[in-house]
């Protein structure tokens, strides 16, 4: 058995393909239509992770309700501070500044993506 993808339901399927594809580098694989949404597909830069972007045609005027089961969608960055340059260029804040996660030099951080899924960013300490 494959884990294939993740999918969200979005409110504006343009912001939030933008973040996903300018800051988060993922690529649209392809868009496939049925009788009541829009499916976008994209792909992490290793082709392993999938997110399934859902405009439904019906969407709710303030988006949807995200609950509190869900947590975060967590991506591996090179250099946190290169992706903090990029992060502000483009427009989008952290939720959560860079911090050292473990005093061993591991960092985190978070961001909310247009509907307020959260992102974590880890900039790992390779020996």
């Amino acid at each position: 058995m494959k884990f294939l993808h993740t999918m969200i339901r979005v409110k504006d399927v343009e912001k939030s393909v933008k973040f996903y594809t300018e800051l988060l580098n993922m690529t649209l694989d392809k868009k496939k239509r049925l009788d009541d949404c829009e499916l976008y597909f994209l792909n992490d830069e290793e082709g392993v992770c999938q997110i399934e972007l859902t405009y439904n045609d019906e969407t709710p005027a303030n988006g949807y309700d995200l609950g509190n089961g869900f947590g975060h969608f967590a991506f591996s960055v090179k250099s946190l501070d290169e992706f903090s340059e990029k992060l502000h260029s483009l427009g989008y804040e952290y939720l959560y500044e860079p911090f050292d996660l473990n005093g061993k030099g591991t960092k985190i951080a978070f961001v909310k993506d247009p509907d307020g899924y959260e992102i974590e960013l880890i900039e790992k300490v390779v020996w």
